[in-house]
């Protein structure tokens, strides 16, 4: 294929997550994840430049559970319906001892987010109720908008959304374009900064679930330099049981965007 040919078909594909005047493939991120024995695919999109990195084309558009990055849409229709009152509002701990010592207590919405509790948030899609939360889904377009269990469809492999679904969705939500409420997109943005340094800021969901024997893993945010945005979406796998995802994904995640410049 020739590389108009090509142009033209990831201009195409990736539509939902913007429309790129310039988009490039970058077959040297492949040394990231060969380093760390994983497969993936990494989408970077520089809303003030125009431009999108793509690595592995093919995987940016097959689906794949959410996982914890389903927080991120979960924490906007709690806000939304009133179920989280503001990000202050704190969730009994149910007594249940869980392997992650550090979830085992009554957590607010802020530290349920940060920690990425699965109780917490399990919860809260109680509380919204199944007809609710299809109605958000089938109204944002999130993924395959399906809904098996209320308390577990986003880890068990029901709901699945692709990569380049996933940057869309950020990237909406950073410029308010999702049928939200203002206040309820700026509240969870707020939640979604987790680095803040003199040069940049950070933002971003992680996410880590389980199909089969495969470990699949996704960073999808954006970082920020002198008020303009860059939206990214990590998404990999392994089927090694010993791969530690939580070190590799953001060691990925650091290590392109350092190689891109967005992080010196």
């Amino acid at each position: 294929m020739k590389l108009t040919g090509w142009m033209l078909f990831l201009v195409a594909i990736l539509a939902n997550a913007c429309a790129p005047n310039n988009v490039k493939v970058q077959p040297s991120w492949e040394k990231y994840f060969t380093q760390y024995k994983v497969e993936g695919c990494f989408m970077l999109f520089d809303n003030g430049k125009g431009t999108f990195g793509v690595y592995n084309l093919d995987r940016a558009k097959e689906r794949f559970l959410p996982a914890s990055t389903f927080k991120i849409f979960n924490s906007l229709v709690g806000l939304e319906t009133g179920v989280i009152k503001d990000t202050s509002m704190v969730i009994p701990w149910d007594g249940i001892v869980r392997s992650r010592e550090e979830i085992n207590r009554s957590l607010s919405m802020n530290q349920a987010f940060r920690l990425s509790s699965f109780p917490y948030y399990q919860e809260v899609a109680r509380r919204i109720t199944k007809p609710v939360m299809q109605k958000w889904l089938d109204t944002v377009k999130y993924g395959n908008m399906k809904i098996s269990k209320i308390d577990t469809f986003w880890v068990d492999n029901t709901l699945q959304i692709s990569p380049d679904e996933e940057l869309g969705f950020v990237k909406k939500l950073y410029f308010d374009q999702l049928p939200f409420h203002k206040l309820t997109m700026q509240t969870v943005r707020s939640v979604m900064l987790m680095e803040k340094t003199p040069q940049y800021e950070l933002s971003y969901k992680t996410g880590w679930g389980t199909v089969g024997k495969k470990q699949i893993g996704w960073i999808t945010g954006w970082i920020e330099k002198n008020g303009l945005p860059t939206f990214f979406v990590l998404n990999i796998e392994s089927e090694n049981p010993k791969t530690d995802m939580r070190t590799v994904r953001m060691n990925i995640l650091k290590s392109i965007l350092t190689e891109a410049g967005y992080i010196e």
